[in-house]
């Protein structure tokens, strides 16, 4: 359920009311005077950011030496009202060169109440982009003098924008070299018990992009997901491709993407943005490929000393290899000397963790085949694949895609 804020108040610190602005006729306009006395007066400012009062809920956020109080009459979001009033806030900053306190509002009331106008309708939350509301709100705010930012040029050339068809890309880009970079970045969380057994095993993944395309390019993007390939093979009324394909948990999806076109389709559509963006991050809890095996062994030698056996395979493929691999061995608390041996790179104990570490900066299984990745390029233990990557736009324009896999270790445990 969205905010819908029945009224929004911008406080100071001794309670005067610098500005409001009333959107539902279902709360009266002494509010305030309510949050004054039952909140700012009894010094319960800083106990909660959410109170309620006489049936209706205070929700407020102090910036600087401004209180921001959005008042609502029924059950709302609480976190998309104080989402609403961060963006507003970085809005504000923007037409006022930086600055965001009392002197700011008070040099701009006009500008304010436009604003206001602008990015809430009927106490539901609209567009807060400025990149989109300076093309039709040209008025320039009045800086502080103790602002150095500069003021922001307007966007030339965005109908679409002006329509919110696409917020977050502007029209004109022009690139000598049109290239896409792909970054599919996967981190492997692993529990596994001393007698062998997995108790917790899965991968979180985001998909990284760097786009440098002139004009307003359509790409569409394809992945060896199950799903998305037998919605392919209905589509074209064909049998499904074998190979390993994978199942996805809990995608989220950058705002760029036409998600009507994957509900339907199953593929990812968007206009992306320029430079650098997450298009999506996702969870993998089935058929997960673990990079390497650890085998563990522990003998007591007496009653002050112990001796540790770790021995770590790799998994992956021949001709790949690992950067920033990196060990942790946990021993007592009481521990007054150690010894090692290793096969390669370096080890030392670190009393302040009570670890031994054992690092190896580049491993490979032609050099070594024991080791544990702390990061493997080339390699994705959810076995995730980019089967496309299609660019479309108007004038026709050739680009080059790049496509690059990382696995890294996140909690990767075993006991012992």
């Amino acid at each position: 359920m969205p905010v819908a804020a029945s009224a929004i108040y911008f406080l100071n610190l001794r309670g005067d009311v610098l500005i409001n602005r009333l959107y539902r006729d279902d709360v009266g306009g002494n509010m305030v005077d309510a949050f004054r006395m039952h909140i700012m007066q009894t010094k319960e400012l800083g106990t909660c950011p959410v109170r309620q009062i006489g049936g209706c809920s205070f929700f407020y956020m102090r910036i600087s030496n401004v209180y921001i109080v959005i008042v609502v009459s029924s059950n709302a979001n609480v976190a998309c009202a104080f989402k609403f009033v961060v963006e507003a806030v970085s809005l504000f900053k923007s037409y006022f060169g930086g600055a965001f306190d009392e002197d700011a509002i008070r040099n701009n009331f006009v500008l304010i109440y436009e604003l206001l106008d602008e990015i809430m309708d009927f106490g539901y939350p609209q567009n807060l982009s400025p990149e989109i509301l300076k093309l039709y709100i040209t008025q320039e705010g009045v800086r502080s003098p103790f602002s150095s930012k500069p003021a922001d040029k307007p966007v030339p050339n965005a109908t679409l924008q002006v329509t919110g068809a696409v917020g977050w890309r502007r029209e004109g880009l022009v690139y000598k070299k049109n290239e896409v970079f792909l970054d599919i970045v996967e981190s492997v969380n692993l529990l596994m018990s001393s007698k062998g057994s997995v108790l917790r095993c899965d991968v979180t993944g985001k998909i990284l992009m760097k786009c440098f395309l002139s004009g307003m390019p359509d790409l569409k993007l394809g992945l060896n997901d199950k799903i998305g390939l037998e919605k392919e093979s209905q589509l074209k009324n064909r049998p499904t491709k074998s190979g390993k394909t994978i199942e996805l948990d809990d995608v989220t999806f950058h705002q760029c993407v036409n998600l009507t076109r994957f509900n339907s389709e199953k593929t990812v559509s968007f206009v992306p943005p320029d430079g650098e963006f997450e298009l999506m991050k996702y969870r993998i809890t089935e058929g997960v490929n673990l990079p390497f095996r650890v085998l563990p062994t522990i003998k007591e030698l007496g009653r002050t000393r112990m001796e540790v056996n770790v021995k770590v395979k790799s998994v992956f493929g021949a001709k790949m290899f690992a950067l920033g691999v990196v060990i942790k061995i946990p021993v007592p608390k009481q521990t007054a000397k150690t010894s090692f041996q290793v096969t390669s790179g370096r080890a030392k104990y670190n009393a302040s963790i009570d670890c031994l570490v054992w690092k190896e900066e580049v491993l490979d299984q032609a050099s070594n085949p024991n080791g544990i990745p702390g990061q493997v390029p080339m390699f994705t233990a959810s076995g995730l694949r980019v089967r496309f990557l299609k660019v479309w736009e108007k004038s026709g324009y050739n680009t080059v895609e790049w496509v690059r896999y990382i696995t890294k270790a996140g909690s990767y445990e075993i006991r012992c």
